[in-house]
């Protein structure tokens, strides 16, 4: 038994000025660690936190942000954070507002913008993903959309999933497992340097806004082109912007390491070098074992196994587009994470149910069975502070009959069917959260797959794309969720703020959401016609994979599905490695990274390694000047093109209402 201080006491008279993230994190015991957070930077009881204004304010910039975020799902298949932006617009206006009252109004704490963006984060990016995926790959499927109702609730349901599968996660995971996730740091770095006034804050403050302008210069250039492509449609592009955009910008990728391999040269989608600092910045937080295992992983699937594979796939794949295997397309053109995503999901999959076997006991203790234990090692003071478990039951049960009523008659989803997505979802969440934690990178499309690979051997699923599209929808919302409010969660822990009041924002966010972008998708998307005309990347995906596989899991190329049993092998060999011998941990590859290598394209895996190459070389150069300003300019790096990215996207939102009615 750890020895503690009987009476803990918080950080609460550390001013902002004078606080220091714990970016190292803690070490020792699960109670040890809670304990240092309590006594060392809680400070949720010393300042406002959640109040009536910080959540009106979070919920409008959700509300905004869940538009724009459907509108990007739909018009190119991602979505963008929206914590960074709602922090930095929220502090901008509120303070513009203390001004023109003359003061009669007090400025929002640091904990209060906190809040506000947890809400921004749960009405934002929980919600609008749903519609444009699931239920906009029913909609092509069946040619009927649904009653704004069914819709409606679904959206809530899922989305309200997530924030309650977040409770035992956020123990686990940031508490006692430390784990990085970059925009949580980044979203934490912002807000301490928006409200610092000290000499070496002010240091770091300046140079996270100098990073924040370059992110922004290179996130603009990257990106305006598709606000240049909406202005078009209308016909309201000005001759002299168009000339302008036709001069300065920068590509989506530079496709050089295609000379590398002359195999692949000219046919490989994603091999190249993405112009963006925003994967940089995050590599930089991410550090050196994660990047190079993505790098390492993605080089082994684009150089060795993809090559070979392409003659095999071409001449006996039945199936054409997009699907998952090698098959050319008409201008021989082939992406690799079509077909690899089946082996780097078993390998997240598998490692994270490993990881889970391995470290029961603090993953029981997340769940409330190990109570007596802990409250007799730590004060009741710390527990206090945390959202209690039982919440999390209280939550699940009105949300899974909520979910299992809509999937009956909706969807005709059998009730026992139903009960076995939202257990899935747990399952999918723990996945998401860890990869997020590790990468920043949710791998919500490919985990939506692994759940209509399974409903396609369901009895009572096999052949039905209804059951198959929404019970995966399920899943992936709730898991996509739940990874973007434990970031949240993350910059609550380290900026000391009381995550059970942070958890009650998050969940009021999910009804501002709800109210925008249900509206909002019935506006954008009346019918199959307009859907279509979108030509949506991502909806285009859940659709197809709902069509192959509700045709049987034997139309998958034999390549991967023995890729999918490798991956599992490998997913659960290198956590037991690391359990049995610990200190063999720095030279094994990440089990995440290998995996999430396989997912995602060679340039995100290339961008993250340079960033965590700078900073490797930087910390061997000046440890000290690398301690002080590496995190707030990764920071200002990741915030500044968010922020573009955000707002153009929210234009085009504009235009494109525009250019649909």
């Amino acid at each position: 038994m750890p020895r503690v201080n009987p009476d803990p006491k918080p950080a609460s008279n550390k001013s902002d000025e004078e606080f220091v993230l714990p970016l190292a994190g803690f070490t020792g015991t699960p109670e040890e660690q809670d304990r240092q957070w309590f006594e060392q930077c809680y400070r949720g009881d010393s300042q406002r936190q959640l109040t009536v204004r910080a959540v009106v304010m979070g919920g409008l910039l959700g509300m905004f942000t869940a538009v724009s975020n459907l509108y990007t799902t739909l018009k190119i298949g991602w979505s963008f954070g929206v914590s960074i932006t709602a922090c930095v617009i929220s502090f901008v206006v509120w303070n513009s507002i203390c001004k023109i009252l003359g003061g009669r109004v007090s400025r929002m704490s640091i904990l209060e913008n906190n809040c506000m963006q947890s809400t921004a984060t749960a009405a934002g990016s929980s919600t609008g993903a749903t519609l444009a995926v699931a239920l906009g790959a029913l909609l092509l499927i069946t040619g009927v959309q649904q009653p704004w109702p069914v819709a409606a609730a679904f959206v809530f349901f899922t989305a309200a999933l997530g924030v309650f599968l977040a409770i035992p996660m956020k123990r686990q995971m940031i508490n006692h497992e430390q784990l990085r996730f970059p925009t949580g740091i980044a979203t934490a770095e912002t807000l301490r340097s928006l409200y610092s006034k000290s000499g070496e804050s002010l240091k770091q403050a300046y140079s996270l806004i100098i990073a924040l302008g370059a992110g922004a210069t290179i996130g603009a250039l990257h990106t305006y082109a598709q606000l240049i492509e909406q202005l078009k449609i209308k016909n309201r592009l000005p001759h002299w912007l168009e000339w302008i955009s036709g001069k300065l910008y920068l590509p989506d990728t530079w496709d050089f390491f295609g000379r590398l391999n002359p195999l692949a040269r000219g046919q490989m989608a994603g091999l190249g070098f993405e112009p963006s600092v925003l994967l940089v910045g995050a590599g930089m937080i991410t550090g050196m074992r994660v990047s190079l295992s993505m790098f390492a992983g993605s080089a082994l699937l684009y150089y060795l196994v993809a090559p070979p594979l392409v003659a095999l796939d071409a001449a006996n794949a039945t199936v054409a587009g997009w699907m998952p295997s090698f098959k050319l397309s008409p201008e021989g053109n082939f992406n690799p994470t079509r077909w690899a995503l089946w082996g780097g999901t078993a390998v997240m999959v598998f490692s994270s149910l490993t990881q889970v076997a391995l470290n029961w006991r603090t993953m029981l203790r997340a769940f409330f069975f190990f109570k007596k234990t802990e409250r007799a090692a730590i004060h009741d003071a710390v527990d206090a502070v945390e959202v209690p478990n039982s919440w999390l039951f209280i939550g699940l049960i009105p949300i899974t009959i909520g979910l299992i009523i809509v999937q009956y008659f909706a969807f005709h989803i059998a009730v026992w069917l139903g009960l076995v997505s939202v257990a899935f979802s747990f399952v999918v969440s723990l996945v998401c959260c860890r990869a997020t934690g590790e990468t920043d990178t949710a791998p919500i499309g490919a985990m939506g797959k692994v759940t209509q690979l399974l409903y396609a051997v369901l009895p009572g699923a096999k052949g039905i794309a209804a059951i198959n599209l929404m019970a995966a929808g399920t899943t992936a919302a709730a898991a996509g969720a739940a990874a973007d409010l434990l970031t949240d969660l993350k910059s609550g822990y380290l900026l000391g703020a009381n995550p059970r009041r942070q958890f009650l924002a998050q969940f009021y966010g999910v009804f501002f959401g709800v109210l925008a972008v249900v509206p909002a998708w019935y506006l954008m998307v009346p019918d199959k016609k307009a859907l279509e005309a979108f030509n949506p990347p991502a909806t285009n995906m859940w659709r197809a994979v709902a069509d192959l596989l509700t045709q049987g899991v034997n139309h998958l190329p034999s390549t991967a599905l023995t890729a999918i049993v490798i991956g599992a092998i490998v997913g659960m060999i290198l956590p037991v490695i690391e359990f049995l011998w610990p200190k063999a941990k720095p030279f094994l590859p990440s089990a995440m990274g290998l995996g999430l290598a396989w997912v995602v394209p060679f340039q995100n895996a290339f961008s993250f390694l340079i960033g965590a190459v700078i900073v490797s070389a930087w910390q061997k150069w000046n440890q000290k000047n690398s301690d002080t300003f590496a995190i707030p300019i990764a920071s200002g790096l990741v915030a500044g093109e968010s922020l573009v990215a955000a707002f153009i996207a929210i234009a085009c939102t504009l235009v494109g209402f525009l250019a649909v009615r």
